[in-house]
């Protein structure tokens, strides 16, 4: 592989979270079995999600270390265990010289809504601020200067649901929901249907979802590990950190704060 995965080399300098060194690790060991696996990763992290109470414990951190808070202008409601969080997050600028060594393109500071939530957070032991997931970024196809994105998602999405299936046999554990959010041009052509069916060949209705980019652009994840703790994501044309209803859609159904480790 030409990449060699990461993880920020001056962490504890700049982040005390006490369950942050076992995920890191965590994380390279998912990234060595993906490599293995003939699947090519960014070197970075595309994102970590970070539960924090209350939110300047970690967003003021990564703040002093470069990154912008309230990357793309959003929040990101988030229902975990039936309770109610807000993601805010964090984004390091292109070029960066944290990213050079190891930083996560994006940081989700998630934070509960109220008493209850808080209580859901803290009640696992892991600490205050702790670690959720992490997230590596496959590299995707190249695109050609002029492939339309209906082209360009005939490539894109079969080599993503192969990808699945490739992580999946490496880690041995049935990964969780392929979450695909394309461009409105790509969900709302007349053969789009009869073309998902072809692109999702070989998984059951249940194991994909599709909707709609908001921002344009395509962002494809699932999470490898059972418990919601390692996740990968293919992300194209997007400055965008997440597609709302995505995010939605994995606090619902793809996290929990109990966690299978």
């Amino acid at each position: 592989m030409s990449n060699q995965p990461v993880v920020p080399s001056d962490f504890n300098h700049h982040l005390s979270i006490d369950n942050a060194a076992d995920r890191l690790q965590e994380a390279l060991d998912v990234a060595g079995k993906i490599s293995e696996a003939g699947i090519d990763l960014f070197p970075n992290m595309d994102h970590a999600a970070i539960f924090v109470d209350p939110p300047h414990l970690l967003a003021g951190p990564l703040k002093a270390l470069g990154y912008i808070a309230g990357w793309d202008s959003r929040c990101y409601p988030s229902p975990v265990d039936e309770q109610d969080y807000i993601n805010v997050p964090s984004g390091l600028p292109d070029g960066h010289p944290a990213a050079q060594k190891g930083w996560f393109r994006y940081v989700a500071v998630v934070h509960p809504v109220d008493q209850a939530a808080r209580d859901q957070m803290l009640s696992q032991g892991y600490g205050n601020p702790f670690v959720h997931h992490l997230t590596w970024g496959i590299v995707p196809p190249d695109r050609q200067s002029k492939e339309s994105n209906l082209d360009y998602a005939n490539r894109l999405i079969p080599y993503a649901v192969e990808a699945r299936n490739r992580i999946g046999a490496a880690i041995g554990e049935q990964p969780g929901t392929l979450i695909a959010a394309l461009p409105g041009d790509v969900v709302n052509d007349p053969g789009f249907d009869a073309k998902l069916d072809g692109w999702m060949e070989g998984l059951r209705a249940d194991d994909y979802t599709v909707e709609t980019m908001q921002g344009g652009g395509f962002l494809v994840q699932f999470f490898a590990l059972t418990g919601g703790r390692i996740e990968v994501a293919l992300r194209v044309d997007t400055q965008q950190t997440f597609n709302p209803k995505s995010v939605h859609k994995i606090s619902e159904d793809e996290i929990s704060t109990v966690q299978n480790d």
